[in-house]
């Protein structure tokens, strides 16, 4: 009896996924709920588990193929797989090693051979590569040239009568080879959606960046005092990142403008602070949300920050976990940027952009002293918010985490 695998029913947003990865082929077996195959939309990468145990019987969409919603991609036919191919495989293994490991005192037999039935002739200059060299290759040399894509002209052979090694091979790569490779490779899903938000941005919004500086002094005297009890009590460190989400929060209320959207001719302004956290992963930079930050203590802005992250590792990110964000946060810092102009994520109207701490030399009470310092900036759509409204929002920012323990009491 066959089992279908079928398409998750996608979110509407959705219209269609692409195969990206199959983890399994026909015949292999396969157990229920196990991964079997990563589905890339314009959000996220899906991955579709087994419904049941079974062998692989038919996959009916190759990787690069496009689907729809509830579409069959797969069979799945109940029994474990045949244990012969394994035995087969493991065996035809063994063989490979053992032709390897035989082949240099096979080689040196043959030509002794060989060398004592031929009469006297010339001696002749061993060849160094060319199609000769290509068919005279051991076993596990061709496996090399065939893994790496080296083109064997280009090798000259150690071994007797000119033969190409496998150690050949190998130093030849370790030497770099003459060409300058080149590669085509077509952007994921993910990528192109980007590349569209990204010059949607740049076309439809009037994107205005101002900048400011933070001395993060106190927030790092804060940390040092009371990281170990937080950790303590929450399980979880006490990073920069919730010092920053609480203060946007806190001014997004008392600058609500930044926190609206233009839909058409209106404004939509939000009575709630939902900030997107740009994360970046390996596919590309994606946002999830944190619904309700005004709402949200540090510990549950450290959680759930950490657990989005994790899920971005694992490529577990669900596409509701991305959906919506009134306004979004983005730390350059993380990889060393010291200075950035961000990219407003539409519909939002504005995004805050953090950057690396460094020492610099600043001035307190006439005395010139070195201060942990960052550059902040905030870009936003200048059609629906002015300058002072921007300035002064970054401005609450800095006075905020200037003074983390106002921020604390919500002054």
């Amino acid at each position: 009896m066959s089992t279908e695998v079928k398409v998750p029913v996608l979110p509407e947003s959705v219209s269609d996924a692409t195969i990206a990865t199959w983890h399994k082929k026909v015949g292999d077996a396969v157990a229920r709920d196990e991964n079997l195959v990563d589905l890339e939309t314009d959000k996220v990468v899906l991955e579709v588990p087994s419904p049941a145990d079974g062998v692989i019987k038919e996959l009916k969409f190759a990787e690069g193929d496009t689907v729809t919603g509830q579409q069959v991609i797969a069979l799945i036919e109940a029994g474990a797989a045949p244990a012969d191919k394994a035995d087969k495989a493991d065996k035809a293994d063994k063989a490979d090693k053992a032709e390897d490991k035989a082949e240099p005192e096979k080689s040196a037999g043959k030509a002794k051979s060989a060398e004592a039935a031929k009469p006297a002739t010339p001696a002749k200059a061993a060849p160094s590569g060319g199609d000769s060299a290509k068919a005279d290759l051991s076993p596990a040399g061709r496996r090399v040239a065939e893994q790496h894509d080296i083109d064997t002209a280009e090798v000259s052979g150690s071994g007797r009568g000119g033969r190409i090694t496998k150690e050949d091979l190998l130093g030849h790569m370790s030497r770099g080879a003459s060409a300058r490779p080149e590669e085509r490779v077509a952007m994921t899903r993910i990528r192109k959606r980007i590349a569209e938000r990204l010059m949607e941005s740049k076309n439809s919004i009037a994107m205005l960046t101002s900048f400011n500086e933070v001395n993060l002094a106190e927030v790092v005297k804060l940390r040092k005092s009371m990281g170990e009890a937080f950790e303590k009590a929450n399980g979880i460190k006490l990073g920069f990142m919730s010092f920053f989400v609480k203060a946007a929060a806190n001014a997004l209320q008392r600058y609500p403008v930044v926190n609206a959207s233009v839909d058409g001719d209106d404004v939509i302004y939000h009575g709630y602070a939902d900030i997107s956290i740009a994360v970046a992963t390996e596919k590309g930079l994606v946002t999830p949300v944190l619904r309700n930050a005004e709402r949200m203590g540090f510990a549950d802005v450290e959680q759930a920050i950490a657990e989005y992250a994790k899920k971005a590792r694992d490529g577990k990110l669900s596409l509701e976990d991305l959906q919506g964000g009134t306004f979004t946060i983005t730390n350059g810092g993380t990889f060393g940027s010291l200075f950035s102009t961000p990219i407003v994520n539409p519909p939002q109207s504005a995004i805050l952009g953090m950057h690396a701490i460094k020492e610099r030399a600043v001035v307190e009470n006439g005395q010139v002293v070195a201060a942990p310092m960052m550059y902040i900036a905030i870009s936003y759509d200048h059609r629906i918010i002015d300058g002072k409204d921007a300035v002064l929002f970054l401005v609450d920012i800095k006075n905020q985490l200037e003074n983390p323990h106002r921020m604390l009491l919500g002054l």
